[in-house]
């Protein structure tokens, strides 16, 4: 039998019932988002279902995944020691680092545990929808996933989860006020070590590369795209170094055709205005989500610096460029889509970020400030779309 041991991270002293946190109650709405919990569970509660999780089917679940993992047959025995490492508390998942020591190696997953009833709605979608994107896209930027499964604790309480690869060195990242009072800078929430500001130029890099992976992921003959997505909500995660960084996106809550967003036409009838209008919808509609954030990921909405347009667009056309040909276009993704643009007023770029606006919520707290940046934005994205 392996041995438990239990943490909140980025805490290395281990958790034992007799704790005093083991009884307090997981923080199950956002900080500052002035919502309360429809429930109350206990960290001791949400520790013992993930061990349940894990000990069921005699752990043939867990050597499953190690398996995949190692590429080499794992039975229970072989399992030492598993460490349940809670890393945060989100809307929809309160994810766990976990660490298991098995036949000399020390492989680490993601469980992403959802409690709440928001949470519950959206796990099996999500599973699905990330099995289907890292079997059907060469590249991957999303995480691998194993084993998805239920667990109810001894209160009646029913806990939803699934296994999956769990990044090593990746971290949260938000846009931060800087303590020298200048303006706002991206933070990279690295808390086992220490917060730090990212330059100019990683910054640059950082939203090329959250553009360039969005589009990727954008299917040309179905319009299928990942919606929605937040900056807020630390859907990305990023590991730099001292040349580069790297990119990762972590949860993907849908998986939906972009024109069912603004009308109804049906996708992929193959017609060559509605490919390149619904691309012109996605760019527009990625470009005016790729400003939006939070004040270190829950304060205030903040609208994001003009450089992150030109970042956009570079990331856009970087991901077409990789794109195979379409046989309805007449030429590649990349091009007819640059051709595109060129015929395109400003006032069609108006119009349409007008109409993508109004197919949000209308009391979404951040449609004031889309509106009261849009016409600035049409004119630097005109001015980025020239420089391709």
């Amino acid at each position: 039998m392996p041995t438990f041991s239990y943490y909140i991270s980025p805490n290395d002293t281990p958790l034992t019932p007799e704790s005093p946190v083991w009884q307090e109650s997981l923080p199950l709405a956002r900080p500052k988002s002035g919502k309360s919990s429809e429930i109350i569970v206990s960290y001791g509660e949400y520790f013992d279902a993930v061990r349940s999780f894990f000990e069921q089917d005699g752990r043939e679940m867990l050597c499953g995944a190690l398996a995949q993992h190692l590429q080499q047959t794992i039975s229970p025995g072989d399992i030492q020691e598993i460490r349940i490492n809670l890393e945060k508390h989100g809307e929809f998942y309160h994810p766990a680092r976990i660490e298991t020591d098995v036949i000399g190696h020390t492989i680490t997953f993601v469980l992403n545990v959802a409690v709440s009833e928001t949470g519950k709605a959206h796990i099996t979608r999500e599973f699905h929808t990330l099995k289907r994107l890292n079997i059907g896209f060469v590249e991957s930027f999303v995480p691998r996933v194993y084993v998805l499964g239920e667990v109810t604790s001894g209160s009646g309480r029913k806990f939803c989860m699934f296994l999956g690869q769990w990044f090593k060195d990746y971290h949260e990242f938000h846009i931060s006020r800087a303590t020298s009072g200048k303006r706002p800078k991206v933070c990279v929430w690295d808390d086992r070590n220490q917060r730090y500001y990212l330059s100019p130029k990683q910054t640059a890099q950082l939203y090329r590369q959250a553009a360039r992976i969005m589009t990727c992921y954008y299917n040309v003959t179905t319009f299928e795209h990942i919606s929605p997505w937040h900056h807020a909500a630390g859907d990305f995660i990023i590991k730099p170094d001292q040349n580069s960084i790297d990119l990762k996106l972590i949860t993907v809550r849908g998986y939906v055709p972009l024109l069912r967003d603004l009308n109804h036409q049906t996708p992929g009838s193959g017609n060559v205005e509605q490919i390149l209008q619904a691309l012109l919808i996605f760019f527009l509609k990625l470009s005016i989500q790729m400003r939006l954030d939070r004040i270190d990921g829950v304060g205030n909405i903040v609208w994001l610096d003009s450089e992150v347009v030109q970042s956009t667009v570079q990331g856009l056309f970087d991901a077409l460029a990789q794109k195979p040909t379409d046989p309805i276009l007449p030429g590649a993704v990349d091009t007819c889509f640059k051709y595109y643009l060129s015929i395109c007023s400003r006032n069609d770029l108006f119009e349409l970020s007008e109409a993508i606006i109004q197919t949000r919520p209308p009391a979404a707290p951040e449609i004031p400030l889309i509106k009261q940046h849009l016409a600035e934005h049409v004119y630097f994205l005109i001015e980025s779309i020239r420089k391709i």
